[in-house]
């Protein structure tokens, strides 16, 4: 039996929203290299979704770029009606696209505090909302939140963005029990700091990255791909026991239980 087979992986199809750069690209990499065939969510950048779609390619699955802003629902329903129309099915979810940007909180504008909100919460409700049936109707389906450990302890000067990742931990223990019955599993991933295109200016400040390093038992930041297993490895049969779990990938930096 090849790896692919003991993962349960291969010619699942898997929906990565925010999977042209960062974790999400990784992500995608990972299934591919697994033998699932992926959709890769973008909302701006064409030609980033592209070379992430060509890369799944090379290792010989079916992949498909699609573009919608999943903070708006009727986006959302067309991103999986599309991954429907090409694919057939959807056994694989990931939540990954969020936006971090904060300020003291006094200097938060609406109009931030509403686009944090609804990019990173409202657009995992968006998604999921629009996934469910489908993978109700298929009675198996793995949902997997890319969360913070802001949501966990919160952050100072980013409430907004620690407020958005906490709503998603909740919601995943919310949708757990909801969906467990229908051969559905959620879980949360919880990363702490990742050298990812969100996080390149705040760590190219010295003290900023020397400051992280010693709040981490292991010394250092995470990489894109050291975060992308952890979420395969939610959706593959060796988890298939595992629902409503936090799982915390952020180098020893918050230890919770």
């Amino acid at each position: 039996m090849n790896q692919n087979d003991k993962l349960g992986l291969a010619d699942r199809v898997a929906l990565v929203t925010g999977g042209s750069r960062g974790i999400g690209k990784a992500v995608v990499a990972l299934f591919a290299s697994c033998g699932a065939h992926v959709v890769v969510n973008y909302v701006r950048d064409e030609m980033a979704a592209t070379e992430t779609v060509n890369m799944a390619q090379a290792h010989g699955v079916k992949a498909l770029a699609v573009q919608a802003d999943v903070s708006q629902l009727d986006q959302a329903e067309r991103l999986l009606q599309q991954t429907v129309e090409h694919f057939g099915r959807l056994d694989f979810l990931i939540c990954n696209a969020g936006i971090w940007e904060g300020a003291p909180v006094e200097a938060i504008s609406e109009e931030l505090w509403n686009k944090t909100l609804e990019i990173n919460l409202k657009g995992t409700w968006s998604v999921c909302r629009a996934a469910v049936p489908l993978m109700k109707q298929q009675r198996f389906g793995r949902i997997v939140i890319v969360s913070s450990t802001a949501g966990q302890r919160g952050e100072a000067n980013v409430s907004n963005y620690a407020a958005s990742k906490g709503g998603q931990i909740s919601f995943t223990k919310s949708l757990a029990p909801e969906l467990g019955s229908f051969g559905i599993n959620v879980n949360c991933v919880a990363p702490g700091w990742v050298q990812t295109e969100m996080t390149n200016e705040a760590l190219g400040d010295t003290a900023t990255l020397e400051s992280v390093m010693r709040s981490s038992p292991l010394g250092r930041v995470a990489t894109p791909e050291e975060i992308a297993g952890p979420i395969v490895f939610l959706c593959s049969t060796w988890a298939n026991h595992i629902t409503g779990e936090v799982l915390n990938v952020n180098g020893g930096s918050v230890l919770c239980g």
